[in-house]
């Protein structure tokens, strides 16, 4: 079956689909997950990007929905997408981000009046819009610009952000890279003014913006990087102030390491910034500095062991943050003045896409996307630390998955070093032992949390009999900097071993059976799925999904060439160094385990060569090997119906090679 390129008429994919119509189909037409939470600043209405299935084709679309007491609605009907609501100050207009009039190309729109009916166009930008802002006097409207063709981050698929008559061109013209930057690639910044009705972009020409929010109402803080638009640049990015009516542009910040979720306080005398070791833009939690804008000092604030990953200022010198501590997702409010935390709430549910997310108010209560492995998404305020649930996604649905999905439990052990690591096990009811599927997550820097289901393929693997690992090996999240940094320059090392000791920890305590162990992840879970099997041959079975395998053709064919520098600590010139030490492809003749490599086919992040090399060398030291690349797919599989089709072919190699 795995040598097939169709498998729908098999009884394994039939299996999968009606699992996934089970799961999924009652929900059609009404919201099964939400994002970008945002609160009425006068009044509990709070307003999401809700997930809103209608069938099982083409990426999942999104809708604007709004949460007002027992009342959930959906405001907005695209077509395509509308996604990323923000109420204005005065709570009277709400703006979103649309793809509506072409696919992929996202622009602004604004609902007026408490009755928020049919949404108004803005002017088109140039380029695609990537999040949105109110100024302060809720006059105009920050708008962060990707020029078409620019690169994707990873953490949203990877690719490139859709150029100019992609749709139109003929299929023959080439692909064309050179060594100067392209005039479209490149991110600015740009207002719209709602009293004149235009938009402009406000940013320099040369100055790459990755993020940005409003320092007042006339300046604009931002992180950013010169002279290069490529992913790559933004891992030597700095902080400015940009003013938005002048040239004026001032570095107030420069960090070690990496920045994120720039924001200035209300007297524009403080900026609050997140600084963190990572792995991939967009996805950052660490430590959280404060700077004095006017000398330029900087302090860091003890935040009791908490990553911090969202912030928001309640006033000159209160800060809402939350973030990540261990298993915990933690909430508070900072003391700037005094430096002191005041923590509000922690929980081992959680909220947020990538890290813990928050939208304060000025009572000091907040709004969350709020979820657990058996919550399913919900709408939630929290006072005080009770959060009141508003909405939830619960339905017939949800029902069934939690009846396959057995339960979760947070487990920990000893490195091979004594250090403690932490994981999340997800496994059937009963005693077992049960087989085992190890799950390794992205980045290196990023962390499992207790989410809703975890992924697609845990509830298929529990409800087979399986077990599933989740572990957090060092170089994760949310257990400070310093357990980040300890990846930094040993991807492939120690980190190896933490996997390896969760497996023989659980093994110890007659959870798992030794003897059936399998492995899959994608990104950095791609190549440690990779990775272990050339370093331990007790994998029965391995599913190494966006892998890289090379690092020497991955330096050179990706588009972050500056990630692997840093965390091998290698620059891949000659044949020595970690560049060639830790490339499973070099190894593959130690192989035994049948691996089974997924790559999607516009992946520039680890592109789909990667799967296509170690396979090439997995067949020729004859090991058995399948590789399937996804058309139209970046980084991770994300459309229907290839979502189904992929996890019933990950499901079904682990039944063939490691039956529960």
């Amino acid at each position: 079956m795995f040598d097939q390129a169709d498998i729908r008429e098999t009884d394994l994919y039939r299996e999968v689909e009606d699992h996934f119509t089970r799961w999924l189909k009652p929900s059609f037409g009404k919201p099964s997950g939400f994002a970008d939470v945002d609160v009425h600043p006068h009044d509990d209405r709070v307003a999401a990007t809700g997930s809103v299935l209608e069938e099982f084709q083409g990426t999942v679309p999104m809708r604007i929905v709004l949460a007002d007491g027992d009342d959930l609605s959906i405001v907005t009907s695209g077509p395509n997408s509308d996604r990323f609501p923000r109420f204005s100050p005065d709570g009277r207009s709400l703006a979103f981000m649309s793809d509506r009039r072409e696919q992929g190309v996202f622009q602004l729109y604004l609902l007026h009046g408490d009755t928020l009916g049919e949404a108004v166009a803005a002017p088109a930008v140039d380029g695609v819009v990537e999040y949105l802002s109110w100024s302060p006097d809720g006059s105009r409207i920050l708008l962060g610009v990707a020029g078409r063709g620019a690169d994707q981050a990873g953490a949203l698929g990877s690719g490139r952000v859709k150029a100019a008559a992609d749709d139109a061109r003929p299929a023959w013209l080439p692909e064309v890279s050179t060594s100067q930057p392209s005039d479209t690639k490149w991110r600015s910044a740009w207002i719209y003014d709602l009293g004149t009705e235009q938009a402009s972009r406000v940013s320099r020409s040369g100055l790459n913006v990755w993020e940005s929010g409003w320092a007042s109402n006339d300046d604009l803080v931002a992180v950013c990087s010169d002279g290069d638009p490529s992913e790559a640049a933004w891992y030597t990015a700095d902080v400015r102030l940009l003013a938005v009516d002048g040239d004026d542009e001032r570095v107030v910040f420069t960090p070690e390491d990496h920045v994120g979720v720039p924001a200035v306080n209300p007297s524009a005398t403080m900026l609050a910034i997140i600084e963190a070791v990572c792995s991939d833009r967009g996805v950052i939690a660490g430590e959280l500095r404060i700077v004095d804008l006017d000398s330029l000092a900087v302090e860091t604030i003890d935040t009791d062991g908490v990553d911090v990953a969202d912030l928001q200022w309640l006033g000159d010198d209160r800060l809402g943050y939350a973030g990540l501590r261990g298993f915990e997702s933690a909430y508070g409010i900072v003391d700037v003045a005094g430096g002191k935390i005041d923590e509000r709430w922690a929980t081992t549910e959680t909220s947020g896409a990538r890290y813990p997310e928050a939208r304060w108010r000025p009572d000091e209560s907040f709004a969350i996307s709020f979820e657990s492995y058996t919550r399913p998404p919900s709408l939630a305020i929290v006072r005080g630390g009770d959060p009141k649930v508003l909405q939830t996604t619960e339905g017939e649905g949800t029902d069934y998955i939690r009846s396959v999905a057995g339960e979760l439990e947070f487990v920990t052990w000893k490195g091979r070093d004594g250090l403690e690591i932490q994981g999340l096990l997800t496994k059937p009811e009963g005693a077992g032992p049960f087989p085992l599927v190890v799950i390794v997550h992205g980045g290196p820097v990023s962390a499992y949390r207790n989410r809703w289901l975890m992924s697609d393929y845990v509830p298929l693997l529990v409800k087979s009999g399986y077990a599933v690992l989740h572990p957090n090996p060092r170089g994760s999240t949310g257990r400070g900097v310093e357990f980040a940094r300890l990846v930094e320059g040993d991807m492939g090392g120690e980190d190896t071993y933490d996997d390896l000791a969760g497996i023989d920890a659980l093994a110890e305590r007659g959870v798992i059976d030794p003897d059936r162990v399998g492995v899959t992840g994608g990104s950095y879970g791609g190549f440690m799925s990779a990775w272990l099997i050339t370093q331990d041959q007790r994998f029965k079975a391995a599913v190494a999904m966006a892998p890289v395998t090379n690092w020497y053709s991955q330096h050179h064919t990706s588009n972050i060439p500056y990630f692997d520098a840093i965390f091998l600590d290698n620059e891949p010139r000659g044949a020595n160094g970690l560049a060639h030490a830790r490339s499973p492809v070099m190894f593959a003749d130690r192989v035994t385990t049948p691996t089974l490599l997924t790559a999607g086919e516009h992946d520039i992040c680890t592109p789909p060569t990667q799967a296509i090399e170690f396979h090439t060398a997995l067949t020729e030291a004859g090991a058995k090997s399948v590789c399937c690349v996804y058309p139209g797919e970046g980084h991770g599989v994300r459309r229907f119906p290839a979502r189904i089709d992929i996890a019933a072919r990950t499901l079904g190699w682990f039944r063939k090679h490691m039956p529960a």
